[in-house]
């Protein structure tokens, strides 16, 4: 029996409510209704948009970053499966997860903790990812 999109490893509840998945872009996944890739890779089966977004750094375009990030969100709002993934499931992933939730009304300066323990502890793995969170405010 497959379990609910809530209970999926890498769910995580946004201030709103809205739950999002974090994962591997490479995991094999149950199928979401959104992804945003943050890496090359295999593409899912369903409706993604890809960011140019180099490992272990920030993503290249500002814009067009914060335009996809906005479109999970309003996506996940709307009751959709959204998901967010890259090569390894945690910098990138954890700094755009933190993204989302700063877009949805967490105080930043508490994203990064809050990213931490509820997705992985090792989330926005280097201080230009937290500077880039801290400038999304």
């Amino acid at each position: 029996m497959e379990s609910s999109w809530a209970e999926q490893s890498g769910v995580v509840v946004l201030p709103s409510g809205a739950v999002v998945r974090g994962r591997r872009i490479a995991d094999p996944a149950s199928p979401a209704d959104f992804a945003l890739l943050l890496a090359p890779g295999p593409a899912p089966t369903w409706p993604y948009r890809r960011i140019r977004w180099p490992d272990f750094w920030v993503p290249l375009d500002r814009d067009d970053a914060l335009d996809a990030l906005r479109e999970a969100l309003r996506r996940a709002h709307g009751g959709e499966r959204v998901e967010v993934a890259c090569r390894g499931g945690q910098g990138r992933t954890g700094t755009a997860l933190a993204a989302l939730a700063v877009l949805d009304g967490m105080p930043v300066e508490r994203v990064v903790d809050w990213v931490r323990a509820n997705y992985r502890p090792r989330a926005v793995e280097t201080p230009w990812q937290r500077r880039w969170l801290r400038r999304l405010s």
